[in-house]
This record gives C-alpha cells, structure tokens and sequence, in this order.
C-alpha cells in the first residue's frame, strides 16, 4: 500500500501508538525474566520512535516555514501545562526541594547533576525534548530553514560522542537527543524524496534491527539505535503492506497516538501510587486498574486541560 499523502501520514499515528505502548510495557509489565532483558528492550525502543516522530514532526513544521514564534508557542502550548501540573503535584507529594522543582519546571533537570523528583524521574525525556526545541528554533531564527541542514551534522556529533564516552543509553542531552535528531534527518529527506531508497529495505527486517538495536546486551549496535528507528519509520512511509497499513491507521491506534503524552506523563507517577505498589503478586494484580486509571487520566488531561492551550497556542479562539 502505497503512501502518498505527504500533508498527513496517518501510519505515523500508528507508531506513536506503538511507542507508548512499548514504554508501557516495558515500564509496567513483566515482560520475560530479568536476564532476557525484555523490559529495558521494550523501553528503549519505544522511546526511540517516540524521539525520531518527534524529531520528524519539528523539522518538518520548519523546514516548511512555519515562524519561530508560532512554532514556540505552539510547542509550549502542547508541553508545558500537563508537564507543570505533574511537576508541582509530585514536588508536593515528594517534597522536593527548590532546586528540583526549579530545574524541572524549566526542563534542564536531565543535565549533569540530574535532578530528578522520586516518580517523575521518566519526565527526563521531556527536558530532552524542549532543549531540542530551543536548538532548532534557534538555527532557524539565525539561518531561515537552510538551518536545518545542520540536523544531519548535529545528529553524526552526538553519536560520535556517545561513542567516544561509551553511552549507549542516556538520559543526558548530549548523549540522547541523536533519537530525536535522526527523525529530523528523515524529515529532510522525505520533504526531497530522498525517502523513497528505502524502499529496497524490508520493514519486518527494519523492525528487527531496531529491536536488536533497543536490546541492552547487543553493546556498539545500540550507538545504531536513532537511526534504526528512523529506517523503520522511513520504510513504512514509503510502503507498507496492506493489512499492517491497516493496523497503523486503524481508529483505536489514531486514539491512542492521540492521548500518547499524557499516557507517558501520568502512567509513572500512578504507579508510585497504591495503584502500582505491593509485593509482586499483589502489585501485578492491580495493573488492570493502574492501566484503567491511567487511560482514563490520559482521556481527560488530553480533553480538558491540553486541548485548550493548544487552542490557545494556534491562536484560536
């Protein structure tokens, strides 16, 4: 099935989807003994495509035009109001201290020495994400959209250094944010057709290798990581067969992409609750009420509290 709308890529929908249920997973169940490594796998490549759609989207809003203004605020709109009410509800659960809430409140709590408040410690990823908004914003402001031909370069950068300090895996900026910067570089490929090579590589095998690349005990191959992502995500944009096309597009995928950033916020932190605490047992037997809750959390801050700053930051009235 060929996809062709270039406007809209429903399948992407699809993958964001599967990103947060991945981190769901890997985060929530048990997946298979410690040793096999299922749950760090799971993790990590689910916040691998989570990243590179990111990545995709951004470039693609401004190598497209869209102004720096309306591309900041727009992206604050869509952050910073679930983010800030999660940061000050555990701040006063946890009793965090004013450097903690100050450095969350202004994501940079990932930066060496981290600060992160007990529960919220997944919310690293979203420092990750705001600081990359700053960056690209800023090549823009000061070089127009010819900026993002810099993403490429940016992206070999920080892979070169996570080699050079052996990080596989990281939460600090500098040895992470080549996930999101991968999806930048398909975005500039896509938006020159350039995608399209990767028609030759098969995405059952794609999904392979980013899983190998996701896996804890596959060493140098997880430096590939941002980049098996991207590949996977790329080969499906430009063709996928039809039943998985189906599966991506289908209208419960489209709903969960839809409350996906609230899922990810708000499942970490009830799990420190009742609803996640208890001995193994115990615990696991209340993980269909934790997933009950935490969706039905998702729905509302999605609804109620999101959508309207998002509103508010298109400029809607």
């Amino acid at each position: 099935m060929e996809v062709a709308d270039r406007t809209r890529i429903p399948i992407l929908d699809g993958w964001r989807a599967i990103s947060i249920l991945l981190v769901l997973a890997g985060h929530l169940l048990p997946l298979g003994p410690a040793w096999m490594g299922l749950n760090s796998l799971a993790g990590a490549a689910g916040m691998a495509i989570f990243f590179c759609l990111s990545g995709f989207l951004i470039v693609t809003f401004l190598y497209q035009g869209m102004a720096v203004g309306d591309f900041l605020r727009r992206r604050l709109a869509r952050i910073v109001p679930l983010a800030w009410v999660a940061i000050l509800v555990l701040a006063l659960w946890q009793g965090a201290t004013a450097e903690q809430i100050a450095r969350n409140l202004l994501f940079v709590s990932n930066l060496p020495p981290a600060h992160l408040i007990k529960h919220g410690e997944h919310l690293w990823s979203l420092a990750v994400e705001m600081q990359f908004y700053l960056i690209a914003a800023l090549l823009v402001w000061l070089f127009g959209r010819r900026g993002m031909w810099a993403i490429p370069i940016l992206c070999i950068a920080v892979t070169t250094a996570r080699l050079i300090d052996g990080e596989t895996i990281s939460i600090v900026t500098w040895h992470r944010v080549d996930e999101i910067l991968a999806g930048g570089v398909l975005a500039l490929l896509y938006a020159h057709g350039r995608h399209a090579v990767l028609r030759h590589y098969p995405w059952w095998l794609s999904v392979l290798v980013l899983l190998v690349c996701s896996h804890p005990s596959t060493g140098s191959l997880q430096y590939l990581r941002p980049y098996a992502a991207a590949a996977m995500i790329g080969t499906t944009i430009v063709w996928v067969p039809t039943l998985l096309g189906r599966a991506l597009e289908s209208a419960p995928m489209s709903y969960v992409a839809s409350i996906s950033y609230a899922l990810y916020v708000i499942h970490a932190i009830l799990a420190g609750t009742w609803l996640g605490t208890g001995e193994t047992f115990e615990k696991y037997l209340k993980r269909p009420l934790l997933f009950a809750a935490t969706f039905a959390l998702a729905h509302l801050s999605t609804n109620y509290l999101e959508k309207p700053f998002q509103k508010l930051g298109r400029g809607a009235r």
